[in-house]
């Protein structure tokens, strides 16, 4: 399945990732792609309100990740500093991929791209012009 969807601002990226969230079931894993500021954390605060999530979503750059109560647990993982996927390994963070409850989403998946599971959905985040992305979602 491929869907490619045109966004012309946060707040539409949002809208996708709510929509996209009552989609999800337990266990899967979501793969975010793209460059810096293509609104992969943005579309993840989406998933989270699209999962009743009351807390704030902010970027786990720097601790790797972070888990959100809602209708399901969601785990946001950040694998932008991680230079070897073994690094996930060694603090336990390979057990959430996938989760034996709630739904995962890596941002900057493409750099563990081996722990990603068959069967994900990948989802790639592209500048246009302005505000807009092109998100191509694929499973």
């Amino acid at each position: 399945m491929e869907r490619v969807v045109v966004t012309k601002g946060p707040e539409e990226t949002v809208r996708l990732g709510e929509e996209l969230a009552g989609e999800l079931r337990e266990g899967d894993v979501v793969a975010l792609v793209g460059e810096l500021g293509t609104g992969k954390t943005t579309l993840v605060k989406g998933i989270a309100q699209g999962l009743f999530v009351r807390e704030a979503v902010i970027s786990p750059s720097f601790i790797l990740a972070r888990t959100y109560q809602g209708r399901v647990p969601l785990h946001h993982l950040d694998a932008y500093r991680v230079t070897d996927p073994e690094e996930l390994r060694e603090v336990g963070l390979t057990e959430l991929l996938p989760p034996e409850e709630g739904i995962t989403v890596v941002e900057w998946a493409d750099r563990i791209a081996e722990l990603i599971p068959p069967g994900s959905l990948w989802v790639e985040l592209e500048h246009l012009e302005g505000d807009r992305r092109r998100i191509t979602l694929r499973r």
